[in-house]
């Protein structure tokens, strides 16, 4: 008689990090992402085009308006179509990780608290690739770009904008071990939670939230210090970009707007990328996790 084929989940071949889910699923995110990219580099032109618009009015021309109404038209179109797309795209690789993650788990004979936390957690990293990666494309594609324009016009604004950018990446050389630390310690608590809820005496539940938000506090007063650190070096360079402008000597109206903009936009970007940080140092421990 032939025996029943059982699937053997505890040896599941698909893994769940963000690097195996992107592999597995390369060619469906590829495009949301060539789609990204494409608005950055639009989005990097507009501070340009508005430049030229303002140029092109002060000598009684709409042909600079019309470009940035072609420019702009061209942007709506795209990012709209790249969100319909993402929301079905993401909701189909939800789907089929969570319900992999479940079996596997449940063949390794995890609790039900266990297995309820990291579907949970499972779901913040579908979420990253719907949500924050887009982001970090267009924050990091940004950067690099407006530097290279802000070079450009005026070098030692270019400069300043460098010793802002190296600043954040010297924060989290240092705090980053910290980061991923205090992330797997609060995990660590929130795998209990069904287990606290489920216990008769009510004190349980309360000694776990207790817990939980001890590590929530120590997480968020580590964020307040990498944010008044970073709002300190984008205070001074919000002072200097105009100073600099001037004594650099440009004396056009529509490049001083432009790369005021251009700056404007770059601290936009890099005030963002903490956040960026911080998740991705999350969603690392997340798929150590999941993975063991």
């Amino acid at each position: 008689m032939t025996q029943p084929v059982t699937a053997d989940f505890t040896k599941d071949k698909h893994k769940h990090s963000l690097l195996s889910i992107f592999t597995r699923f390369k060619w469906r995110v590829s495009l949301t992402l060539a789609l990204v990219i494409i608005e950055t580099l639009l989005e990097l032109l507009f501070p340009l085009v508005i430049g030229w618009a303002i140029n092109s009015l002060l000598e009684q021309s709409y042909d600079g308006i019309y470009l940035l109404a072609i420019l702009g038209t061209i942007s709506v179109l795209i990012g709209s179509a790249r969100r319909f797309y993402d929301t079905r795209i993401y909701a189909h690789i939800y789907q089929v990780v969570t319900s992999e993650m479940v079996a596997r788990e449940k063949a390794k004979r995890q609790s039900v608290s266990t297995i309820t936390a990291r579907s949970s957690l499972l779901t913040e990293i579908v979420e990253f690739f719907e949500n924050s990666l887009p982001e970090v494309i267009t924050v990091s594609i940004g950067t690099v770009g407006l530097l290279i324009i802000i070079s450009a016009i005026n070098l030692n604004v270019f400069l300043a904008c460098l010793a802002l950018l190296a600043m954040i990446i010297l924060i989290y050389c240092v705090i980053g071990n910290t980061n991923y630390q205090l992330n797997e310690s609060y995990n660590n608590e929130l795998e209990y939670q069904v287990d606290a809820i489920k216990q008769p005496n009510v004190e349980h539940a309360k000694a776990h939230f207790q817990r939980l938000m001890r590590w929530n506090i120590e997480l968020s007063d580590l964020e307040t210090g990498t944010y008044f650190i970073l709002w300190a070096g984008i205070v001074a360079l919000f002072v200097y970009a105009p100073i600099a402008a001037i004594d650099g000597g440009l004396v056009n109206y529509g490049l001083i707007v432009a790369l005021l903009m251009y700056v404007f936009d770059f601290i936009g970007k890099v005030s963002a990328l903490p956040l960026y940080v911080q998740q991705v140092i999350r969603l690392k421990e997340i798929s150590n996790r999941i993975r063991s």
